[in-house]
């Protein structure tokens, strides 16, 4: 039987590191087993914020790669201030009250000069090259895979063109999006947005979401078909870990300014104070990018001295953290707009056989899974007190030598099971 041809576009590919990697990297990795052929296109020079050569090695041979040259400001913005510039293309944004003149003028710059993204000059490059090989190579379906949202442009533009089907798959939500309001929008580049954001919606053959919040909200936009397809985990070739022997506490990924919780140190303070034999087996193990507002915030509680502060790693020694880091950190901003985010580490942590602290707006996706699965506790940002009973009792779990998690259902998140129903939507 001959393989189906799927053209994927996206920007995050490796040698990018990061978890915006991870979707399409396992799709194309197990589609080949469903009779589907990868082809992924992605940009030949990108400027990414966090590269990781180890997953290089993770992807298939049996997926083709094609490479065209991009243009990106960030690479003229870098000139002026390289630091700034790849924490903006990453997420990061400082805090508004910490906001320098620079720092405004980025933010302004990116937000409204730039619409969706500031990979829109790629749009017509790509459509360029790609309605060529579509039709030298008889493809007639495409996905693309936002953000940057700017790619779903090409599938726009290529769908009009040629026909083809087209599925338009949203890692995360497009106008909602947490930093949509940290980029000091005009009325126009708002309206803009939304514009862009209702065409893409209302052309696409299918939608494909990670979470069912998602699904609800881009329903009020389209009656386009959407289909949640989570992100998962996979069999990760790790050998097996020895546990810290530390009382460790890890948040693995990106802690930005506004997913800091105060209440979470407060928490660390008062066991601090009120169980003597807490302070020599406490650590807080951060691991990946941090913002300055949540190092200062453990400064002024007073918890340096508790922190190990490990930085970026390669995700490979992201995994071996989480298996052996004691409780497992997973901490959402505290907002209506982040009900809808399902952070993809939350599927490796939960085969990690470690207990997961989460913490999120009330009402979170995320908080479903953790509870159905029985992998840890969810905390909304009022529930201070359950938060520190938690934590006294995995302490005391660790001190017994008994602290692990006990997982049920874990499989239906299994990555060959989600390119399963990958597949089969795109083959209906």
């Amino acid at each position: 039987m001959e393989q189906k041809k799927l053209l994927i576009i996206t920007y995050y590919f490796p040698p990018a590191g990061g978890p915006g990697v991870q979707r399409w990297l396992k799709f194309t990795k197990y589609l080949p087993e469903f009779d589907i052929q990868p082809i992924v296109y992605i940009p030949e020079n990108p400027t990414y914020p966090i590269v990781d050569e180890g997953l290089v090695r993770e992807i298939s041979d049996k997926v083709v790669i094609l490479k065209n040259k991009i243009w990106e400001p960030y690479q003229l913005a870098s000139v002026f201030s390289k630091n700034k510039t790849k924490k903006i293309s990453s997420g990061i944004f400082p805090h508004k009250k910490k906001q320098t003149f620079l720092d405004k003028t980025f933010l302004w710059v990116r937000g409204n000069l730039f619409i969706p993204d500031a990979r829109v000059f790629w749009v017509k490059p790509s459509v360029s090259y790609l309605e060529k090989y579509i039709q030298e190579n008889n493809i007639d379906t495409i996905v693309t895979s936002g953000p940057p949202h700017s790619l779903h442009l090409i599938g726009l533009e290529l769908q009009k063109k040629l026909k083809v089907k087209w599925f338009a798959d949203f890692r995360d939500p497009w106008t909602t999006i947490g930093y949509h309001k940290a980029l000091r929008l005009s009325s126009y580049a708002e309206k803009k947005h939304k514009s862009l954001e209702h065409k893409v919606l209302n052309s696409a053959d299918e939608i494909i979401v990670t979470s069912k919040t998602t699904k609800a909200e881009f329903e009020a936009i389209t009656k386009k078909p959407i289909t949640v397809i989570t992100n998962g985990y996979d069999i990760e070739a790790v050998e097996k870990q020895t546990l810290d022997t530390k009382f460790t506490l890890a948040h693995i990924g990106s802690f930005l300014s506004d997913r800091n919780p105060p209440f979470l140190w407060e928490v660390f303070v008062e066991l601090l104070q009120e169980v003597p034999e807490f302070k020599t087996h406490l650590e807080i193990k951060l691991i990946g990018a941090v913002s300055q507002e949540v190092l200062d915030a453990i400064e002024e509680n007073k918890l340096k001295d508790y922190l190990n502060l490990v930085g970026y790693v390669s995700h490979k020694e992201a995994v071996e953290h989480q298996r052996k880091s004691q409780v497992l950190l997973l901490i959402e901003i505290n907002s209506e707009d982040t009900k809808s985010i399902i952070p993809g580490k939350l599927f490796e942590y939960m085969v990690s056989n470690r207990p997961i602290v989460a913490i999120g707006p009330n009402g979170s996706d995320f908080a479903d899974i953790v509870t159905q699965t029985n992998t840890g506790v969810f905390f909304d940002y009022s529930e201070k007190a359950k938060l520190k009973s938690v934590i006294l009792d995995f302490y005391n779990q660790f001190l017994e030598g008994k602290l692990q998690s006990h997982g049920i259902g874990l499989q239906q998140y299994s990555r060959k099971n989600l390119t399963k129903q990958l597949a089969d939507l795109i083959k209906k």
